[in-house]
C-alpha cells in the first residue's frame, strides 16, 4: 500500500504537469501572489493556517493600510477577470472561483462591513489569540516561539492605539463583551503564558518586564472600554436587511437565496418537532408508565418531559473535560464498528476552552492549520464562568447533559469536525486558495450531517437521537433567529419563545444564543444551510445508485476534495463520471478487468485515491488514463502488463483504447 500511495503522489504530479496550459500558469501565479500577501497582511491568520513566517506580527488596522489593502483587493480581482476559466484544468478551474468569491467577500468587507470602526471584537484576535496560539501549538521549540511571542507582546500597545482612533459607537452588547474578553487577555498574559515560557526559565525571567507592561496596557484599554467606549455604544446590533442579504451570500457560498433558506427552515421546524415527538413517545411511556391518555397526546409535553428527564443525567464544572474525553474513545469506536468513514490516524486532545475564548460559543474543535507540518486537534469544552449563580450554572448543565455531550462529540470529533477537518488537510492542488478559503456551510454542515448519521446508525439509542433532533432543532432555529434578527426586528422575548418553545433549550443557553446572534451575522446561518446542502446531495446520490450506494465510500468522497463549498462538491461529483465518458475511456469496463485481475474486488482503496482526487480534477483527458495504468502495471503484485492504443482526435483529445492481460 506504501508503494502505491507513493506512486500516487507521483502521479498526480506527472498528471498535473502535462496538463498544465498557460492560463493554468497564469492563475497559479496571480493565486500565489495574492495568498503571499494576503497571510502578510494577516499575519494572526497565518499562525493558525500554520505558516510560521509571520509570527512576531500584528494586523495593521489604520485607516491608511485598510485604504491599501482595498486596493490591493481591487487590483487582483481584475488579474482574475482576465483569466479565461474555462481553459483551467484541474482544482484551477473550481479554485479560480473560490478565489474570486473570497475576493468579493473582502471588498464588500471593506467597503460596506467596515467592522474595525464599530466592532471592538475584531481587535482580540490580536490582542490575545495571536499570543494563544503560539502557546498552544507545539510547532516549533520554544527558544523559537518565545522571540515571536515578544515581538507580538511589543506590539499590543500599537493595536490598541489603533482600536482607540477608529472606534465610534459600537453597539452596546459588542463594547460590553470586548470588555469581558479584554479581562481573559490580561489573565493570559499575566498567567497563561507559562506553558510556554516554563519551558525555557530564563527567557521566562527576561520576558517578565514586557508580560507586566503588556497586561497594564490592556488593564488601560479596558478601562477606556468601560469609561469611554460604553457610554457612547449605542449602534445597532442589527445588520440591516441590505447589507445582511450581501454578507449571506458572501458567507455561504450557496445558490439557496435568503427567502429560501427562511421557507425551508420554518418547514423543516415543524418537520423536525414532529420526528421529536415520534422519538421521545416510547421513552415518555417507559419513564411516565402511569401517565394518562390526554398527557400522551400533548406533543409539547411528552417530548419536554423526557428531555428534561434525560437532562437529569449531566457533568459538570470539574468532570466536563474528563466526560467528554471518555464519550469521544466511544464514538471512535462507534465509527470504526459500524463503517461510517475512514479515521484519519491523528491525534486529538480534549481541553477546557481559554477564558478568553469563553462567552460566544459553548464548544468548539480547533485543528492544525492546513500549512501546518504537524500538529495536534483540541475539541475546547467550556465549564461554566466563575460569576455565574448556582441556578444558572444548573440550567447550562441540564442543556449540556450525558447524552447530549454525546451527540456534541458526534458534531465536534467524531465523526465531525475532527475527521473532516484532518482529511481537508491531506487535499493538495497547484495553488493554496482551497486550503486557506475553506467554506463554513461545508464544514459546519458536515457536522451536522454527522451528528443525524450517528444517530441513524443507532449511536447511544433513542436518548441520544433525541438530542440529535433537538440539536436539529438548534440548527434550524439557528438560521430563523440570525435571519430574523438582522434584516427583521426580532425582539429579545421573540427570541426566548423561539429558542425555548419551539427548540426546547434550556433558559441558560437561551440566553447564550441571544447574545451570540447579536455579536454575529451570517454565521449562525452556516449550520441550517450546510446540513441541507448535505443532506441534498446525498439524497441525490441515493436515489442515482440506489442498491449500490455505499455509505462509508459516499462520506469519504464527499471529504476527499478539501472545504469547497457544497454546490462546488456537487459538481465534482457529479462529473466524475460524465469526464470518464467525454473522453472516450470506457472506465467501467476497463476498471472491472484491472480489479478483478489485480484485486479479484471493484473498489480497492488505492482506486478510490486515484480516482477520486487525481484523476477527475483533470479531466481525464487521455495521457491521465494511460499514466494511471503505467502505474496500476508499476505496482501491481499481481506483475499487470499494459498495451496502450492513443488515437489523437484534437489538440485536447485522445481516444483511449486500451487492453489488458496478465502474465
Amino acid at each position: 500500500m506504501k508503494i502505491i500511495t507513493a506512486a500516487a503522489a507521483a502521479l498526480s504530479l506527472s498528471i498535473s504537469n502535462t496538463f498544465a496550459t498557460s492560463q493554468d500558469d497564469s492563475f497559479q501565479k496571480v493565486a500565489h501572489d495574492y495568498v503571499e500577501q494576503y497571510l502578510q497582511a494577516n499575519p494572526e491568520q497565518a499562525t493558525e493556517l500554520g505558516d510560521h513566517r509571520f509570527d512576531g506580527e500584528l494586523t495593521d488596522y489604520s485607516a491608511e493600510a485598510r485604504a491599501k489593502d482595498l486596493a490591493t483587493q481591487k487590483e487582483f480581482r481584475d488579474k482574475l477577470n482576465a483569466i479565461d476559466g474555462s481553459q483551467l484544468t484541474g482544482a484551477n478551474n473550481i479554485d479560480l472561483r473560490i478565489l474570486k468569491e473570497n475576493i468579493d467577500y473582502e471588498m464588500f468587507r471593506a467597503e460596506e462591513l467596515k467592522e474595525p470602526e464599530w466592532n471592538p471584537l475584531v481587535y482580540m484576535q490580536s490582542l490575545a489569540n495571536s499570543l494563544y496560539l503560539l502557546v498552544a501549538r507545539d510547532f516549533a521549540p520554544a527558544e523559537k516561539r518565545i522571540p515571536s511571542l515578544r515581538q507580538r507582546l511589543e506590539k499590543i500597545p500599537g493595536v490598541i492605539a489603533q482600536a482607540k482612533a477608529n472606534l465610534r459607537r459600537p453597539p452596546r452588547i459588542h463594547t460590553e463583551t470586548a470588555i469581558e474578553q479584554t479581562q481573559g487577555a490580561i489573565n493570559l498574559v499575566r498567567t497563561e503564558l507559562a506553558p510556554l515560557l516554563d519551558q525555557a526559565p530564563q527567557t521566562n525571567k527576561e520576558l517578565a518586564p514586557l508580560q507586566d507592561k503588556t497586561a497594564v496596557a490592556l488593564e488601560d484599554y479596558k478601562k477606556w472600554l468601560q469609561n469611554n467606549l460604553l457610554p457612547s455604544s449605542d449602534g445597532d446590533f442589527r445588520l440591516g436587511a441590505e447589507k445582511y442579504r450581501k454578507k449571506l451570500r458572501f458567507a455561504l457560498a450557496s445558490d439557496l437565496p435568503m427567502e429560501e433558506i427562511m421557507k425551508r427552515a420554518k418547514a423543516d421546524l415543524e418537520q423536525t418537532q414532529i420526528a421529536v415527538y415520534e422519538t421521545a413517545l416510547p421513552l415518555y411511556k417507559k419513564y411516565f408508565p402511569n401517565a394518562d391518555q390526554q398527557n400522551v397526546a400533548d406533543t409539547r409535553k411528552v417530548t419536554a418531559a423526557v428531555l428534561d428527564k434525560l437532562a437529569e443525567q449531566h457533568p459538570n464544572d470539574a468532570a466536563v473535560v474528563d466526560y467528554a474525553k471518555k464519550v469521544v474513545t466511544e464514538a471512535t469506536d462507534f465509527v470504526k464498528r459500524h463503517d461510517v468513514v475512514g479515521i484519519p490516524n491523528v491525534p486529538l486532545d480534549v481541553i477546557a476552552m481559554p477564558e478568553f475564548k469563553r462567552g460566544v460559543a459553548i464548544a468548539y474543535c480547533d485543528a492544525p492549520g492546513p500549512l501546518e507540518k504537524n500538529g495536534k486537534t483540541f475539541f475546547a469544552v467550556a465549564p461554566t464562568p466563575k460569576d455565574w449563580s448556582k441556578e444558572r450554572k444548573e440550567s447550562f448543565f441540564r442543556e449540556y447533559n450525558n447524552y447530549m455531550i454525546r451527540d456534541l462529540t458526534a458534531h465536534e470529533a467524531m465523526p465531525g469536525h475532527f475527521l473532516q477537518l484532518a482529511r481537508s488537510n491531506e487535499f493538495r492542488a497547484p495553488t493554496l486558495v482551497r486550503a486557506i478559503f475553506q467554506s463554513g456551510p461545508f464544514i459546519e454542515g458536515w457536522a451536522v450531517y454527522c451528528e443525524q448519521v450517528m444517530a441513524e446508525q443507532g449511536y447511544g439509542g433513542p436518548e441520544v437521537k433525541m438530542q440529535q433532533l433537538k440539536m436539529r432543532l438548534r440548527a434550524i432555529c439557528n438560521a430563523i433567529l440570525d435571519q430574523s434578527i438582522h434584516a427583521g426586528n426580532m425582539t429579545e422575548k421573540e427570541a426566548m419563545d423561539l429558542l425555548t418553545k419551539e427548540g426546547y433549550q434550556q433558559e441558560g443557553e437561551a440566553v447564550a444564543k441571544w447574545k451570540r446572534a447579536r455579536l454575529t451575522s451570517a454565521q449562525l446561518s452556516t449550520y441550517f444551510v450546510g446540513a441541507t446542502e448535505h443532506l441534498d446531495l446525498r439524497a441525490a446520490e441515493q436515489k442515482k445508485l440506489g442498491d449500490q450506494f455505499n455509505l462509508k465510500k459516499y462520506n469519504d468522497q464527499v471529504i476527499s476534495y478539501g472545504s469547497p463549498p457544497v454546490k462546488y462538491v456537487r459538481e465534482l461529483m457529479g462529473s466524475r463520471w460524465n469526464a470518464l465518458s467525454s473522453t472516450r475511456w470506457h472506465c467501467t469496463s476497463l476498471q472491472r478487468q484491472i480489479f478483478d485481475i489485480v484485486f479479484g474486488e471493484p473498489d480497492p482503496p488505492w482506486y478510490q485515491l486515484l480516482t477520486r482526487r487525481f484523476l477527475p480534477s483533470l479531466r481525464f483527458r487521455g495521457a491521465a488514463a494511460d499514466d494511471f495504468l503505467v502505474a496500476v502495471n508499476r505496482t501491481s503484485s499481481s506483475r499487470l502488463n499494459v498495451r496502450r492504443r492513443l488515437v489523437p482526435t484534437s489538440r485536447n483529445s485522445i481516444s483511449y483504447q486500451p487492453s489488458i492481460r496478465s502474465t
